[in-house]
């Protein structure tokens, strides 16, 4: 058998611009900015009330019907997301973080870094601050200050799309996100069943993590764009040709 490695054709793979296209979509933009704007303007609203708001009747409401019985499978499911989301949830990004390091793809390895401390960090916890929203009574787990917005939520929204942008080829995309949107809705249903925040909360997180992460992608995504296709070139390379020799 020849030992001879598969060259690429220059046309056998999308050019970084063909590839940066989807994501430099108006839409992106105009999606990412909407999202980050369904969160932080309800901060504005809340923030001169923060103890009674003027959605709050919706707020008790829905709590109202949040109000158990607390067990059975839905209590593993609620536990489970209260985990994944908190201490444990770190190990997805770190994880791909390490992946990314190995791979040697620094720009997608800075941008995963970057967007998710930024998220977290500076959304999240910035709007925390500004707002300073009592949880509800008798939470179920342990939370610390502010339930305006839903980290929980946030994460989970952020993760679906970094996840996506670095992982998923653009033709698996769609189910991606179809699969992303019902983990955080699950995820937001969790925080509230817990009674660790009110559904706007989650609400909230849940926009400002993937506004903050479409956002970053399509400020990005010229650079991610390149990397990627130099990546899948590279592992085209080491491919050995199976083909028979030629006499």
């Amino acid at each position: 058998m020849s030992t001879n490695t598969v060259t690429p054709s220059p046309h056998s793979e999308r050019p970084p611009r063909t590839e940066a296209r989807a994501a430099r979509r108006p839409g992106v933009l105009a999606a990412g900015l909407l999202l980050l704007g369904l969160a932080t303007l309800p901060a504005l609203v809340v923030r001169p009330d923060p103890v009674n708001p003027p959605f709050q009747d919706l707020d008790d409401r829905w709590l109202a019907w949040m109000g158990g019985p607390h067990d059975g499978p839905y209590s593993v499911l609620a536990s489970a997301l209260n985990w994944f989301g908190g201490p444990l949830g770190v190990v997805v990004p770190l994880a791909l973080l390490l992946f990314l390091l190995l791979r040697r793809r620094w720009v997608s390895a800075g941008f995963l870094l970057g967007v998710y401390l930024a998220g977290n960090l500076l959304v999240v916890q910035g709007l925390k601050h500004l707002v300073d929203r009592p949880r509800p009574a008798n939470p179920l787990v342990r939370v610390d200050h502010g339930s305006f917005p839903s980290g929980h939520a946030a994460g989970a929204a952020l993760l679906v799309v970094l996840v996506g942008v670095l992982l998923v080829p653009a033709a698996r995309r769609r189910a991606w996100w179809l699969g992303g949107v019902v983990f955080t809705l699950a995820m937001m249903w969790s925080r509230t069943w817990l009674h660790a925040h009110w559904l706007t909360d989650t609400a909230a997180g849940a926009a400002a993590g993937a506004g903050a992460g479409l956002l970053a992608w399509w400020l990005c995504a010229p650079a991610l764009a390149r990397e990627a296709v130099r990546d899948r070139r590279g592992a085209a390379a080491t491919v050995p040709d199976t083909a028979p020799a030629t006499p």
